[in-house]
């Protein structure tokens, strides 16, 4: 062994390189900075090269990139050895060298060929953008998809207690209202009776005196009439709220139907009318229906429902933010708090504008408000699916628009357009606001 290493550093009958340069100090200083530079660029790639290792140990045969690194040390190490050589002539030194570095290229080479098919099937950048795009949509997909399970099956359960409400409602009061006509007639009967027995026996006798005034009979007479009346009136109006219960509780219903907007908007109210009626320091919201004359309009009836529900939910909770957050002072009268809804149809479509001037949304918020699970409310008092759900079913499955326009403190009005038909409107970016003046829209958006 010590023969080998005495063979290596042996340099006995060899000239050094410099002889070849004639020992020219430009010539040699040339070789000796070039070398230099070659050999720091050659050590340095493998440093960065095993960081780049040990940080993404996720890569696929990273082993070769430790080859490569071998065989650009060994590169670099005959570059020095080439330095030595001009003072040194230290021959079997740097053919060794040499020959470690040949060895290291031909290992890398014979390591590459059945390698390269590999790595030939790796993905490219744009391959693996193209699969990263996909699945985002896959995931937006699947979001939209649970967002919409969620408030279906939540409307579905609401919409099955309403119609239960309804169904229970209606068999007691139908007999009631029908009951209701024949005590009218058998009352008036009475009453025209009793009013004859007066005509002919105008001095009753002293018991039928004592029970006349006791029980009031001449009161009697006169109110009797209005509180069947007054019972009459009472049962028509809850058979009008149990007719309004059946029409909101269609949220199961698939198929596409001609139905009456304004009976679906109307049913809503009717739903959310507690939350309407101002309770403690609440003010009474008031709603001002401005409903143009609508035709007949094929959608689907229960879920139309739903997106109105959703809206006028969101404008109540508006008005009543901006009690909280804008509190009146008390030299003045606060502000009455307004829902305006208004209606109007064109040729091919009709439009229904909901409008609150509550406390209106920042540029931030409103551009995020119809993205899944996105909410202003604190947790347990909103899901962030409402909007979400509600542009789902105007856009996609209706074939229509929903917009919104708000102005912080000012205000917030939603609009939605849907066609007559099934026909698809053709998109654009704000179909609801058009330049020319539409009677539905006001010049100024601080509603």
């Amino acid at each position: 062994m010590s023969e080998f290493f005495n063979l290596l550093l042996s340099s006995e009958g060899y000239i050094p390189h410099g002889h070849c340069y004639l020992w020219k100090p430009e010539l040699i200083w040339l070789h000796i900075v070039s070398n230099s530079a070659i050999a720091l660029a050659y050590f340095s790639i493998p440093i960065l090269l095993i960081y780049f290792v040990s940080r993404r140990k996720d890569i696929p045969f990273n082993w070769v990139f430790l080859l490569f690194g071998a065989f650009i040390v060994a590169c670099g190490s005959g570059h020095l050895i080439d330095i030595w050589t001009i003072w040194h002539p230290n021959y079997w030194l740097s053919g060794i060298l040499k020959a470690i570095t040949a060895i290291v290229s031909l290992y890398t080479a014979l390591e590459m060929i059945p390698l390269l098919p590999k790595l030939l099937a790796l993905p490219s950048p744009a391959q693996l953008e193209t699969t990263n795009r996909e699945l985002e949509q896959t995931l937006h997909r699947l979001q939209q998809t649970q967002a919409q399970l969620i408030q279906t099956e939540k409307m579905a359960g609401l919409g099955q207690l309403v119609a239960g409400v309804a169904h229970e409602l209606n068999n007691p009061i139908s007999f009631i209202h029908g009951n209701l006509i024949y005590a009218k007639q058998y009352t008036e009967a009475i009453l025209q009776m009793l009013s004859l027995y007066q005509q002919a026996y105008p001095i009753p006798t002293l018991s039928i005196q004592a029970i006349w005034e006791e029980h009031e009979i001449k009161f009697i007479q006169e109110d009797l009439p209005r509180a069947i009346e007054s019972m009459q009136m009472g049962a028509d109006r809850i058979r009008q709220i149990v007719v309004s219960l059946r029409n909101f509780s269609r949220l199961d219903e698939a198929e596409r139907k001609s139905v009456n907007i304004h009976d679906g908007i109307d049913s809503t109210l009717l739903i959310l009318q507690h939350r309407l009626k101002g309770a403690g320091a609440s003010l009474t919201i008031q709603v001002r229906q401005e409903y143009g004359e609508l035709p007949l309009v094929e959608c689907y009836a229960g879920q139309m429902n739903q997106v109105f529900m959703n809206l006028l939910s969101n404008a109540i909770d508006a008005l009543n933010d901006r009690r909280h957050l804008q509190p009146t002072p008390d030299n003045l009268q606060p502000e009455l708090p307004v829902i305006t809804i208004r209606t109007q149809a064109d040729q091919d479509s009709v439009s229904i504008q909901i409008s609150d001037n509550g406390s209106g949304m920042s540029p931030q918020i409103q551009a995020k408000i119809f993205n899944p699970f996105f909410t202003t409310k604190g947790v347990g008092q909103g899901t962030g699916l409402g909007l979400s759900i509600s542009y789902q079913i105007v856009v996609e499955k209706h074939g229509g628009h929903l917009d919104c326009i708000s102005s912080f403190g000012k205000g917030t009005t939603f609009w939605i357009k849907i066609p007559r038909s099934k026909r698809i409107l053709p998109s654009s970016p704000h179909p609801l606001i058009p330049s020319s003046p539409h009677p539905l829209i006001p010049s100024s958006p601080h509603l």
